[in-house]
């Protein structure tokens, strides 16, 4: 029985991935097949079903079911893969030019609005079931916590976002594309990209609050689940073309795996802890 349940989640995931292989290839704005799609398809794919895998596990381990999960669903996944990253275009205008952020937010919207519904279709989540008994505690605490515990939140990334700057993307760059890495250094980055990079974590954070709160399970399985949302849908973009050197963007994507897979472990455990006596471990 164990083993026919396995399959049969394991077939649900690949019509997921297909699914989304469809969406992400498809520009709405044309509306045309992608360059991506055209390009490298079996790449598109592989990305597609990365995506599909780590939206499931909240779906399956959600307390919530219906529109109301949908919405939990589309809120991380149109978060991590498009706002968060669009938001750069603030810093890195030459990369990430109007034109190019109105498609990625557009499309991104469209995508991830149909994906959701769908994927809680497929994993027959979208019929009500009665709420457990046992009230659910996670995220209760005074507005003072949140205002210190989100600080931390903000503060942990731009520690984040040196270390593995100057630890893993400067050295292994060097390694891999050296021409390239020098042009890179040579881009000029504002003086407050540090406090942008605090307050975009704090919002990344947020994002991701309505999938702390449903979650079922202690609260190490809500931190790993949040840990391969952030690293595989925000990393796992790296593995299509992005218009980098070979050499570049494959640091790029062991910088951003790295770090974001613990920025989201910081994020639950910062802010998924116990808040007095008479909270369960598994509230």
């Amino acid at each position: 029985m164990k083993a026919k349940a396995t399959v049969l989640l394991g077939l649900k995931i690949v019509i997921l991935a297909f699914i989304l292989f469809g969406l992400y290839s498809i520009d709405f704005l044309s509306p045309d097949l992608t360059e991506e799609a055209r390009t490298a398809p079996a790449t598109l794919l592989l990305v597609s079903f990365f995506h599909a895998a780590v939206l499931s596990w909240p779906i399956l381990r959600s307390r919530w079911t219906g529109w109301r999960l949908v919405a939990a669903i589309f809120l991380v996944f149109y978060g991590v893969t498009t706002l968060v990253v669009a938001i750069e275009a603030v810093y890195l205008p030459d990369a990430l030019p109007p034109d190019l952020v109105v498609k990625l937010v557009v499309n991104g919207a469209i995508t991830a609005a149909i994906f959701s519904i769908l994927s809680v279709l497929i994993h027959g989540r979208m019929k009500g079931v009665k709420e457990p008994q046992r009230p659910n505690r996670r995220l209760v605490m005074p507005w003072t916590q949140w205002v210190w515990k989100l600080a931390l939140v903000g503060f942990s990334w731009v520690v984040l976002f040196i270390l593995f700057g100057a630890l893993v993307f400067l050295p292994l760059a060097g390694r891999l594309a050296p021409a390239a890495l020098e042009e890179y250094a040579n881009m000029e980055m504002p003086a407050w990209i540090l406090p942008f990079q605090a307050l975009r974590a704090v919002l990344w954070a947020a994002l991701t609050l309505p999938v702390m709160r449903m979650m079922k399970g202690r609260w190490w399985e809500t931190g790993l689940a949040v840990a391969l949302l952030f690293s595989v849908l925000m990393g796992g973009n790296l593995l299509r073309p992005a218009g980098l050197p070979v050499g570049l963007q494959v640091a790029h994507l062991v910088e951003v795996f790295g770090e974001n897979f613990i920025f989201g472990w910081i994020a639950v455990w910062l802010l998924h802890r116990r808040h007095g006596r008479s909270v369960p471990a598994t509230a």
